[in-house]
C-alpha cells in the first residue's frame, strides 16, 4: 500500500502542474473540465479521500451532468486516494480501467543525469507548442488549448526542446518546479527519431536545469504499458510510488 501522504502531495503538484480551466469540488472529490484540451488529467473525476463515499450513484450522475455542458465524456481518474467502494461501484456497471500509469519519483543527487550537453529552457511558448505538436504527432486544432493549459502553469517552469540539424524537434519535455519537487510531463521524442538518445537527453537536461534551481526530488508519469520509457526511468534512478487508472462507461 502506498504512502497516502505522499500520495496527496504528488496529486496535489500534479494539479498545479498541469491546471484545468475550470475545478469545482463535489466533497472531496475534484472535478476538473478544460473546453480547449481534451487531455484526461484536464477532463476527468478525481477522488482524494478514501473514506469519502457517501451518496455515490448521485455523485456520479451530477458529474456526468457537468461534463455533459462540456461536451466531455464522464472519466474518473482513479488513484489510491478513490475510496473502495466507488471502485466496487464502478466495478458492477461495468466500468473498464485504462491508460494504467505509474508514478516513479528520484532524489535528484542520485539520478544518473550528469553528462551529455547543456539545454537551456525555451522561452517562447508558441515555438515550444509548435514543437511539442510536431514530436507528438498531435493535431495542429491542439494549439490554442495546449498554449492555454502553458500559460496558466503557475510554478516556474522549464520548456526543453532537443533539434536535430537536419529533421527539426526531435524530443521535448516540461519540467515544472515546485519547492522541492521537480515534476517532469509531455516527454516525448518523434517516431521515427526513438532509440537515439534523445529521451534520455531531454530528460538529464530539465532535470539539471532543476537541480540547479535547487529542486530536491523529480517525479513524472508513465503509462504502465510504455515499456520503453519505464525502462529508461527506471535506468535514470526513478521508482514507481503508486498507479492509477482510468475508468470510463462502456462504449467510449
Amino acid at each position: 500500500m502506498p504512502n497516502l501522504a505522499i500520495v496527496r502531495r504528488l496529486e496535489a503538484v500534479g494539479f498545479r502542474a498541469w491546471p484545468a480551466a475550470s475545478i469545482q469540488y463535489d466533497g472531496s472529490w475534484q472535478i476538473r473540465l478544460t473546453a480547449g484540451h481534451p487531455s484526461k488529467r484536464l477532463n476527468s473525476v478525481n477522488p482524494l479521500d478514501p473514506s469519502d463515499h457517501e451518496g455515490i450513484e448521485g455523485r456520479v450522475e451530477r458529474a456526468a451532468r457537468r461534463f455533459d455542458s462540456y461536451d466531455r465524456p464522464l472519466v474518473f481518474r482513479q488513484s489510491p486516494l478513490a475510496p473502495p467502494p466507488l471502485e466496487a461501484y464502478l466495478d458492477a456497471l461495468g466500468w473498464p480501467r485504462f491508460d494504467e500509469t505509474i508514478v516513479m519519483t528520484g532524489a535528484i543527487d542520485d539520478l544518473d543525469i550528469d553528462g551529455g550537453m547543456d539545454h537551456l529552457p525555451m522561452r517562447d511558448i508558441g515555438r515550444y507548442v509548435d514543437a511539442s505538436i510536431a514530436v507528438h504527432g498531435r493535431d495542429q486544432s491542439l494549439k490554442p488549448g495546449l498554449t492555454e493549459v502553458l500559460n496558466s502553469i503557475r510554478p516556474p517552469s522549464g520548456l526543453f526542446v532537443l533539434e536535430d540539424e537536419t529533421a527539426g524537434p526531435v524530443s521535448t519535455a516540461l519540467c515544472v518546479h515546485d519547492n522541492d519537487l521537480a515534476g517532469l510531463f509531455e516527454l516525448a521524442t518523434r517516431a521515427d527519431m526513438r532509440r537515439n538518445g534523445y529521451g534520455r537527453d531531454v530528460v538529464m537536461a530539465a532535470l539539471r536545469w532543476a537541480r540547479h534551481r535547487g529542486a530536491e526530488t523529480s517525479w513524472l508519469q508513465v503509462e504502465s504499458a510504455n515499456t520503453a520509457a519505464v525502462a529508461l526511468y527506471k535506468g535514470l534512478g526513478f521508482a514507481e510510488v503508486y498507479r492509477y487508472a482510468y475508468r470510463q462507461k462502456p462504449g467510449y
